[in-house]
Parts: structure tokens; C-alpha cells; sequence
């Protein structure tokens, strides 16, 4: 800041006493102006990185960032199916391309709100096994699913084991079923998952005979986030189905099937896709 100097001249003079009075006269005197910076030469402020902001683990947006990258699956070869009077049971799809499916099952205890936004945002291919009283119940919900990609599938009325059971009883819970989803999705069931997997060739008939090309098993289950093998290699091989549930985990189950795919160097499909 400039500095402003002053000069004190002494001065006199007589007034009417005789007395002589000696003022001080202070005379400023402006100061030299130094130079100032051009604005042009001042540093131009940096405009401050704006901070990364990190997802809320366990929101929606945390589950997607977390979905590793996939290569892109390869046109799909569809298994060759039996042309006799029964579906094929699988526990895994006989094809060697590197692919692997993801499969829920209707287990009636929660219906995670935000699957269908997952299902649709990563581009997850998902196949629901559907009790046919739950579709209903819940059939908005479902449909959502099934708008986000999600195709829905035959696993009976009542959830009943149907192993052992006559052919008119396994019938009746398949047709039914089947019958049911296709009047609330609006389209008729090709595959069909039995209650605990439990079958016999009864099962394999009537499945047959109520439109289902294949009665699947599974190779891994998900649950509460954990891959469980169901075979030695412990690593998902290709074909291989992984079975969840509509549990409060699912988020987390179908993130964890994701990521054991992805370990493998295995893409997730559509089973149907494979099942023509």
C-alpha cells in the first residue's frame, strides 16, 4: 500500500496583542505511484477437481458400479432336443460356448424393490421359475422383471414335491401353473424347474405334455451373497445354471453370481436363448 509523506512548515504570525503565534502547516504530499501488476499477469486460479463421489454401498447405484465387464457372449447355439414324448432334464446345458445362466426361483419370503432397475441397468439376463399363486399375487412386480429383460417360467401350483406322484397329479400342477403365467405374462412356460428338483419321468412326461421343451436342475445356488458348488470344480463351468431365490439378499446373490461368472471367463445368458 502507498505511503502518503507530509512536510511541516513552521510559520508566524502577529495578531492584535503583539503576541506572536507560530503555526504548524502540514502540506501532504502525495506519494510516487509504483508500479502495478498487469491482471494479466497475475496466475489464473485452477479450477478445482470436482471430488469422485462414491456410490452408498447397498444402494442402487453402489450394486451397479460393482457389476464387473463382460465380453460380449457369442450367438447363441441352441442344444438339440429329444424328439420323444418327454422334456429333457439338465442339470447343466450340454454346450461348450463360454456362457452361464442365472435362474431365481419364486421362494414367497420378500421382493427386493430395486431388482428390476438392477436387472435392467447391468443387463443382467435372469429366468424366474414362477409359482403360479405368487405370480398372481405379485404380478406387477414380476412384471417389472420381465419388462427389464427377465423372462418368467413354470415351477408349479403349490411347490409340492412331485416325485413319486401320479401322472394326473404332476399334470395338473404344471398345466395349471403353466396355463396361469401365460394368461399374466402373455406367454406360455417352454421350461419348467420341479419343487426341490425332486422328479421322476412321470414329471418328465407331463411337462412335456403341458409345453415344456426341458425340466431344469442347477450346478450352484446363491445365497446371502455366497456361491455354493454343487460340483468339484468349485468355479462355474459353461452351461452351468446358478439358482437364488426372491430372499432379502437377492441384490447381493445376484451380484455374487455375477462376479463368479466373470471369475470363470464366462458370460451371463439367457437360458432360453439356449432352449429352443
Amino acid at each position: 500500500m502507498a505511503t502518503l509523506l507530509a512536510v511541516l512548515t513552521l510559520t508566524s504570525c502577529t495578531v492584535g496583542s503583539g503576541h506572536t503565534i507560530h503555526a504548524r502547516e502540514i502540506t501532504a504530499i502525495p506519494p510516487t505511484p509504483s508500479a502495478q501488476p498487469a491482471l494479466s499477469a497475475l496466475p489464473t486460479p485452477s479450477a478445482s477437481p470436482s471430488p469422485t463421489v462414491k456410490p452408498t454401498p447397498g444402494s442402487l447405484a453402489w450394486y451397479v458400479s460393482q457389476v464387473p465387464t463382460f465380453p460380449q457372449a457369442p450367438p447363441p447355439q441352441p442344444v438339440p432336443l429329444p424328439t420323444t414324448g418327454a422334456a429333457q432334464f439338465w442339470h447343466r446345458l450340454p454346450t461348450d460356448q463360454r456362457v452361464a445362466f442365472i435362474t431365481i426361483d419364486d421362494g414367497g419370503l420378500a421382493r427386493p424393490p430395486d431388482v428390476a432397475d438392477f436387472v435392467w441397468q447391468a443387463h443382467i439376463p435372469v429366468t424366474m421359475f414362477l409359482n403360479s399363486p405368487a405370480a398372481q399375487e405379485h404380478t406387477d412386480y414380476f412384471r417389472q422383471i420381465q419388462v427389464a429383460g427377465g423372462v418368467v417360467e413354470n415351477h408349479t401350483i403349490n411347490h409340492t414335491s412331485l416325485a413319486g406322484r401320479s401322472y394326473d397329479y404332476q399334470k395338473h400342477e404344471i398345466c395349471g401353473a403353466a396355463d396361469r403365467l401365460e394368461t399374466l405374462f402373455g406367454k406360455r412356460a417352454t421350461l419348467f424347474r420341479p419343487p426341490f428338483g425332486n422328479h421322476d419321468a412321470t414329471t418328465l412326461r407331463a411337462a412335456h405334455d403341458c409345453g415344456a421343451k426341458a425340466v431344469l436342475h442347477w450346478t450352484e445356488t446363491v445365497h446371502e451373497g455366497k456361491v455354493r458348488y454343487q460340483t468339484p470344480e468349485k468355479v462355474v463351468q459353461p452351461g452351468d445354471i446358478l439358482l437364488m431365490h426372491f430372499r432379502p439378499a437377492l441384490m447381493d446373490d445376484l451380484l455374487a453370481a455375477l462376479k463368479a461368472i466373470h471369475r470363470a471367463g464366462l458370460t451371463p445368458a439367457l437360458l432360453e436363448d439356449y432352449v429352443r
